[in-house]
């Protein structure tokens, strides 16, 4: 397993790292992602820990904490050898405090997340989206007193814009705070647009990425082909439009690459689909997901291979879409603003 530098942190984290949100199932939406029980998740840690996986991610959001009580029933005895990744915004309760990222609803649900988890410190704590009703300075001084206090190591956000991520980063700066060491971030071949301004802003920056839903929303699993229908099983049927959406003939346009690719290297399309992920800039890790030990260990072989400049050039090309204003007027001046990335010409490029 490769381990990376968490943006611009001393923290290293295995380039694969595992998502929780299978674990208990507690309401319907979860039920469509798993419901994965404590023996079962001890089961999976444990595969994860022998291919070298240290982080584990999961939120308090998940299941309204029993992915967290999960985890931590799973990793008992264990604290020493894993990173935890939990997070705080969502709303958590009825009441009027109960959701944001005030000081009093920080300060509330990072000391719950520590009971169900069953633990003292969380290692990497997430802003789970952006709270445009409570001051920046509010929330970033209550992170620095858990980062004071102990109960957080690092502080991270997740589904920031890039004003949202840079307005944080200079209060923080200002003032001598804790800052975001991570983004964790929607991003797969199929969902490209954290190239086009998060992407350069967490180089410039420092700030390293953690990838959500790197098989776009299930789309990437292999299981979608160019006039077949959606399989059954498919939870598509019922969370496609709570996800991101994404064009018909633009993802058999992607599938198609991939199959391709995978036809030449002997990996699946979900491999092939995280391993260009991987190769990517700024990526600290990806957050894989898995229902039972087959689908883990599947994911797990990614870090085995490496895909060549070639493959991994044919799929930019067949994932290339035109950037919303204002990025393909800055792609015009690349001459002294390049792209992180390459766009090439034709097929789906605006160039």
């Amino acid at each position: 397993m490769e381990y990376r530098q968490l943006g611009r942190s001393g923290l290293k984290v295995s380039a694969l790292s595992f998502g929780a949100a299978t674990f208990g199932g507690g309401n319907e939406f979860f039920r469509a992602w798993g419901q994965t029980d404590v023996d079962e998740a001890r089961l999976l840690i444990n595969l994860c820990l022998d291919a070298g996986v240290n982080l584990f991610d999961v939120a308090n959001i998940y299941s309204y904490g029993l992915a967290e009580e999960v985890l931590g029933k799973a990793i008992e005895g264990k604290r020493d050898q894993v990173l935890i990744s939990t997070k705080a915004t969502f709303r958590m309760g009825e009441a009027a405090n109960n959701v944001g990222s005030s000081r009093y609803h920080l300060l509330q649900q990072c000391d719950n997340s520590l009971k169900r988890l069953g633990t003292d410190y969380i290692d990497i704590y997430h802003m789970h989206g952006f709270d445009a009703a409570t001051p920046v300075e509010e929330t970033l001084d209550a992170l620095n007193t858990l980062v004071h206090s102990g109960k957080v190591r690092y502080i991270a956000c997740s589904n920031f814009s890039g004003w949202h991520l840079m307005k944080s980063l200079a209060v923080s700066e200002r003032y001598g705070w804790a800052r975001y060491v991570a983004h964790q971030v929607y991003y797969s071949l199929v969902g490209r647009e954290y190239e086009w301004e998060l992407m350069p802003l967490g180089l410039e920056q420092g700030v390293g990425a953690l990838i959500w839903s790197p098989l776009g929303w299930g789309r990437l699993t292999g299981k979608i082909r160019r006039g077949q229908p959606l399989p059954e099983q498919s939870r598509l049927h019922k969370t496609a439009e709570m996800g991101p959406p994404v064009d018909d003939e633009y993802l058999y346009t992607v599938v198609d690459a991939l199959e391709e690719v995978s036809k030449e290297t002997g990996k699946s399309v979900p491999q092939i689909a995280l391993n260009w992920l991987l190769q990517r800039p700024t990526v600290s890790s990806i957050i894989l997901g898995a229902r039972n030990e087959h689908q883990l260990r599947q994911n797990l072989e990614v870090a085995t291979f490496t895909l060549s400049a070639e493959q991994v050039k044919k799929l930019d090309k067949a994932s290339e879409r035109t950037p919303i204003y204002p990025y393909w007027h800055q792609r015009q001046f690349a001459e002294r603003n390049p792209p992180p990335v390459p766009v090439y010409k034709g097929g789906n490029s605006n160039e």
